[in-house]
């Protein structure tokens, strides 16, 4: 058993934001063990007081360059709740295609140029470009196919323009849906590829348990990504389902020393959100494409292996394919046509949710007759997953001591499933802690 351990990664690296890694062992005790989130806090939620309900969305999309897709659709969502107002079915649709755009693109991202280097004993992307050059390749194929799919239903990929409360500014014509669609259709082969090569590396990924709650949307419909109540579900498949308006009684935040992101627990010590939660939560809504390569990938509900959460992205990324092909169809046969914004119809708080890549995201607003802005609350994943990944290590620490393993491989270890939570550091700290001095 490894005696003595003093890892300290300061800044970790192919995660977005400034996270660190401390774990100090001395004669086979822990004495440290320490996921540390030191970033400055954003204030975002201040920034919206005073405006308009027209200005919300384009502001709080900023708390993200990833995720902007996810937070314009929250914060306008949140908005409408508020407001009393019904968007078309049009809007709808493409809303989610947009939001499987960004959740495709954030994916890719993720899977291959984040992840796969670890998998393939590589210190980053570039030394894949020599090794892999034909895996790189893909990589930015489809990276590049989500960005065109983004900027058509945005207007662009990052702090989208076309939604706005009401419906959407702008729409694609039908003929620009189908140029998509023949774009997605081209593309199978290289999502079909990506499976495999997964499956190829899937050997590589860390053998690691612990139960935990996952927490994400849900509903009776479909794979919820931009619609549905909030749902719970535990190792043993109990499922609770609760109100979106409820959901601070789900995240619970609470401060803790080592992190200025807030940490959250519902029904256990902590829990889990993101692609792992979501197809824990809502397996049985993929379409069938992508059931069939859960079933290649070996991902399979209850999965209580964080390290799998990319695998679940993947599987996603099939989902987001196949049902944008859906979507497309359905506007294609209906006409898409520019509508008019549908109006307030009163006034006061409402909150709404969307599933992002890292998982389910929270907004909420409060506004006055004027549609002026009096309040907002955003809980984002990360801050969600920040306490999941600290329980994470405290199991996984004496478990990679009792099995020998070097500090090196231990350091390996931690940094990878950090990684495979896909963090967004950065838009996760709200927490300020202040002392006044007189």
């Amino acid at each position: 058993m490894t005696s003595t351990v003093h890892i300290d990664v300061h800044h970790l690296t192919r995660v977005e934001g400034h996270g660190n890694i401390v774990v100090n062992v001395t004669d086979g005790v822990v004495e440290t063990c320490e996921w540390q989130v030191p970033e400055a806090p954003r204030f975002f939620e201040s920034m919206v007081r005073g405006r308009h309900y027209s200005e919300v969305g384009r502001i709080t999309s900023r708390i993200c360059g990833i995720c902007a897709v996810g937070h314009t659709l929250a914060s306008v969502k949140a908005t409408e709740e508020a407001l009393g107002i019904a968007i078309s079915e049009q809007s709808r649709k493409l809303r989610e295609l947009l939001k499987h755009a960004e959740n495709a693109d954030s994916h890719v991202l993720h899977a291959y140029i984040l992840v796969a280097p670890d998998l393939a004993g590589a210190p980053s992307v570039f030394a894949l470009v020599e090794t892999m050059p034909d895996v790189v390749a893909r990589a930015l194929r489809l990276k590049r196919l989500c960005h065109e799919w983004g900027s058509l239903i945005g207007g662009r990929t990052t702090h989208p323009t076309t939604v706005v409360p009401g419906g959407m500014a702008e729409v694609p014509t039908d003929k620009q849906l189908e140029e998509l669609k023949q774009k997605l259709v081209a593309a199978v082969p290289d999502v079909e590829a990506t499976v495999e090569t997964v499956v190829a590396l899937a050997p590589n990924i860390p053998a690691f348990d612990r139960p935990t709650e996952y927490v994400a949307l849900s509903n009776d419909e479909n794979y919820a990504v931009y619609d549905g109540q909030v749902q719970s579900v535990l190792a043993d498949g109990a499922k609770q389902r609760y109100r979106v308006a409820d959901y601070r009684q789900v995240t619970n935040e609470f401060v803790v020393p080592q992190s200025t992101a807030k940490y959250t627990k519902n029904k256990l010590e902590s829990y889990a959100a993101g692609a792992l939660a979501r197809f824990n939560n809502n397996d049985d809504m993929l379409v069938p494409e992508a059931k069939q390569a859960a079933e290649a990938l070996g991902l399979r509900p209850i999965c209580t292996n964080p390290y799998m959460n990319t695998v679940a992205q993947v599987v996603e990324v099939v989902h987001s394919v196949y049902d944008s092909l859906r979507l497309i169809d359905e506007l294609l046969d209906a006409g898409v046509r520019l509508e008019p914004l549908a109006e307030p119809t009163k006034h006061g708080s409402g909150a709404q949710a969307v599933e992002v890549p890292r998982g389910i995201l929270f907004h909420e607003y409060e506004y006055d007759a004027g549609g002026i802005c009096h309040g907002g609350n955003c809980i984002i994943p990360t801050n969600q997953n920040h306490n999941n990944i600290q329980h994470d290590f405290d199991v996984l620490v004496p478990q990679l001591l009792e099995a020998d393993k070097s500090e090196a491989e231990m350091e390996l270890a931690l940094s990878m499933l950090v990684r495979a939570y896909d963090p967004c550091i950065s838009c996760s700290t709200h927490c300020l802690d202040v002392k006044f001095v007189r």
